[in-house]
C-alpha cells in the first residue's frame, strides 16, 4: 500500500469521526527496515518517523536528517536507562516513558543538557506481563508524578493486546488521557489506526502497510 493511500484511509477515517483533516499525525514506522525503502518514503516528502530501538536509529538518522529538511524521528520502542542521554540526544519524542526510574532519569539528563523530547507515557492496557507500560490504575499517580519533574508530557500510548478489540483499549487511553488533561493519544497501527482515529488518536504508528514486509533475517 502506498503513502498516499494510507494518509487518504486516515483523512477518511477524520472525517467520518467529525475530527479536522490533518489532525492525525502518521508515524512511519522504519525499525528493520533497509535505508533503500526509508529513502524513498523520505522522497516522496513524509517527514515523521518511529523507530523501536536507540543503537539502531543511531546508525541510521543522523546522516539521513543531514540530507533531509525537517525530519523527525520518534522512539516507540522500550528504552534502557543506560541509552536514556543517546535517546535524548536523537530523538523528536519518546513514546515508551513507563517507570519511575526511567522518569527521573530523564528529568536529570534533561536539566543537564538543558533540552528534553517531548515524551508520551506507555499504558498497559491489557496489562500484559511481558509488555511494558504503567498499568491501567497507576497511570493517574505517574503522570502526576512525572508532572511534578517537569516533564514534558504530551500525550499516553498503548499497544493494545493483538486477540482483544483494539477499540476498547483505545477508548480506555482516551479517558485516562481526557481526566488528566493530556491531548496527545499514541494509538492504532497498520491493522487498526482507522479505529484509533476514531477515538481521537494524534498519532498513528504504521510500517509494514508502507514499507512492506520487514525482514528480520
Amino acid at each position: 500500500m502506498s503513502l498516499s493511500e494510507i494518509q487518504a484511509r486516515i483523512h477518511k477515517a477524520e472525517e467520518a469521526a467529525g475530527r479536522p483533516i490533518g489532525s492525525t499525525q502518521l508515524i512511519a514506522v522504519s525499525k528493520v527496515q533497509p535505508d533503500e525503502r526509508v529513502e524513498a518514503v523520505l522522497n516522496e516528502g513524509h517527514a515523521l518517523f518511529g523507530e523501536n530501538k536507540v543503537q539502531e536509529a543511531a546508525g541510521k538518522w543522523p546522516g539521513f536528517k543531514d540530507r533531509f529538511e525537517g525530519v523527525s524521528v520518534h522512539l516507540l520502542g522500550p528504552l534502557q536507562t543506560n541509552k536514556v542521554r543517546q535517546a535524548m540526544e536523537l530523538f523528536d519524542a519518546i513514546h515508551s516513558l513507563d517507570r519511575p526510574k526511567l522518569a527521573t532519569t530523564v528529568a536529570r539528563i534533561a536539566g543537564e543538557l538543558g533540552h528534553c523530547p517531548e515524551l508520551f507515557i506507555q499504558v498497559n492496557t491489557g496489562e500484559e506481563d511481558q509488555k511494558s507500560g504503567v498499568l491501567p490504575a497507576d497511570a493517574d499517580q505517574f503522570i502526576a508524578d512525572c508532572k511534578e519533574l517537569g516533564l514534558p508530557i504530551i500525550g499516553l500510548m498503548c499497544i493494545p493486546p493483538a486477540e482483544e478489540e483494539a477499540s476498547l483499549h483505545f477508548a480506555l487511553l482516551k479517558k485516562i488521557a481526557v481526566r488528566n488533561g493530556l491531548e496527545g493519544l499514541s494509538m492504532g497501527m497498520s491493522g487498526d489506526f482507522e479505529k484509533a482515529v476514531a477515538f481521537g488518536a494524534t498519532h498513528v504508528r504504521v510500517g509494514s502497510a508502507i514499507f512492506g514486509a520487514r525482514d528480520y533475517g
